[in-house]
C-alpha cells in the first residue's frame, strides 16, 4: 500500500471523526455550550484534540518532506535563501527598538516582546516591499520582451 492510499484513508478517518463531533457540537447548540462548563468539556475539548492532532500530523509530514526535498534538490540555493531571511529579520531587529508598553486591558508587554513584535512588523514590510518589487520587475521584462 502506497503512502498516498494510507494518508487518503487517514484523511478520511478524521474527516468521519471530525464531523461526528462537529455534529455533536450543532446539536447541543450555542446556548447550551455557554450555559454549561461540563458540556464545553465534554463537547469541545474532543473537537480540540482531533485539531491538534491534524496539526501534528500536517507538521510532522511537512518537516519530513522539507527536509526529503533539501537532500534531493540544490542545498546551496536553499541556504541562500533561508540566510537571506535571516538577515532581512536581523536588520529589522536592528531597526527597531522595544519599549515596555501598556495594553487595553491592563496587561503590560515587555521590552523584549515590544522589540520582537516591532521586528516582526518590519520584517513584515521588508519582505512585502521585496515582493512587490520583484512583481513590477517581472511584468515589465514581459512588457519589454
Amino acid at each position: 500500500m502506497t503512502i498516498h492510499k494510507i494518508l487518503k484513508y487517514l484523511a478520511i478517518v478524521i474527516g468521519v471523526i471530525g464531523l461526528i463531533l462537529l455534529g455533536r457540537i450543532i446539536a447541543a447548540g450555542d446556548d447550551a455550550i455557554d450555559a454549561s462548563a461540563d458540556l464545553q468539556t465534554s463537547l469541545l475539548v474532543p473537537f480540540m484534540w482531533v485539531a491538534y492532532i491534524v496539526l501534528a500530523v500536517i507538521v510532522v509530514l511537512v518537516v519530513i518532506f522539507v527536509i526529503a526535498g533539501l537532500f534531493r534538490g540544490n542545498i546551496k540555493n536553499t541556504l541562500i535563501a533561508v540566510g537571506a531571511f535571516a538577515v532581512i529579520v536581523i536588520l529589522a531587529y536592528v531597526l527597531t527598538d522595544g519599549s515596555e508598553v501598556i495594553m487595553k486591558d491592563g496587561t503590560s508587554l515587555s521590552a523584549s516582546g515590544s522589540h520582537w513584535v516591532g521586528a516582526g512588523l518590519v520584517t513584515f514590510y521588508i519582505l512585502a516591499a521585496v515582493a512587490i518589487l520583484a512583481m513590477i520587475i517581472s511584468g515589465v521584462r514581459k512588457l519589454i520582451k
